[in-house]
């Protein structure tokens, strides 16, 4: 049986992507609008993969200007951040809607 042209193009396409399966992972947890753990160490020049669980009953965003990242994160759900590869030092990240409480950092060594 003979794979049709597009289909084997779009298969081929798929697996040249670049892949970040590779990248280290770290877990953010949200519970009672705090970031645990609120500082969290990765490593200079390498792309990362932050998984952020929000365990409240309401949602929260997880942003950082420094990063340029912004994501809102369901009650009971999990979503995946890629960052880097950074320089060495500290980028803040907050849940906007819990600005007084949800405050992190990320520490690059």
């Amino acid at each position: 049986m003979r794979i049709p042209v597009i289909v084997f193009l779009a298969l081929s396409a798929l697996a040249s992507r670049p892949s970040v399966a590779g990248a280290s992972e770290y877990s953010l947890v949200l519970k009672d609008h705090a970031y645990s753990p609120s500082e969290l160490r990765i490593p200079a020049d390498t792309k990362v993969r932050i998984l952020i669980t929000n365990r409240d009953a309401t949602p929260e965003e997880f942003e950082s200007t420094e990063l340029n990242r912004e994501s809102i994160v369901l009650p009971g759900q999990t979503v995946e951040v890629f960052v880097g590869p950074l320089k060495a030092g500290h980028y803040s990240f907050f849940g906007d809607f819990h600005q007084d409480t949800a405050q992190g950092r990320l520490i690059v060594e």
